[in-house]
């Protein structure tokens, strides 16, 4: 069963920095939802929207500057509003680990998928995987710019 999603990059930028993209609701938008609705903190539910591709709600459940940022959503619900935590869903995590050369290892995991209803689990598994590689390369051209 395919449950957990891991993606590594290297980064040159400090973790301040780095995190800044993840946690601050200005920046994340330039890279990953198109927009960001309500309050992007620790306890919150506020809405991604991904244009043509919908609007999901996201718990928020972790933010420790500059090392760790975390939430909850639901995969493979485009247009998934609502409590998420009343429904199965994933955790989706950021960690950063500066390197000691002017670089940072961001690694995201997104976790929790063999918990989801039978009958989306591996479409969700796949979907995110393909789109955690597209969202990262977006991460990366934010920091090449």
């Amino acid at each position: 069963m395919k449950n957990v999603i891991e993606r590594e990059i290297v980064i040159r930028a400090s973790q301040a920095r780095i995190y800044d993209a993840i946690a601050n609701p200005e920046e994340v938008v330039k890279w990953f939802p198109e927009t960001l609705e309500g309050r992007y903190e620790v306890g919150e539910q506020p809405i991604f929207g991904f244009g043509d591709h919908g609007r999901n709600q996201v718990c928020i459940v972790a933010a420790q500057p500059h090392t760790y940022f975390a939430y909850r959503w639901v995969p493979g619900a485009a247009h998934f509003l609502g409590d998420v935590m009343s429904v199965p869903n994933t955790l989706v995590e950021f960690r950063i680990e500066p390197l000691g050369d002017g670089t940072c290892r961001l690694t995201l995991t997104e976790s929790g998928f063999a918990d989801l209803p039978a009958d989306v689990t591996g479409s969700a598994f796949d979907d995110n995987s393909g789109g955690w590689t597209f969202m990262l390369g977006r991460l990366e051209e934010y920091f090449a710019a």
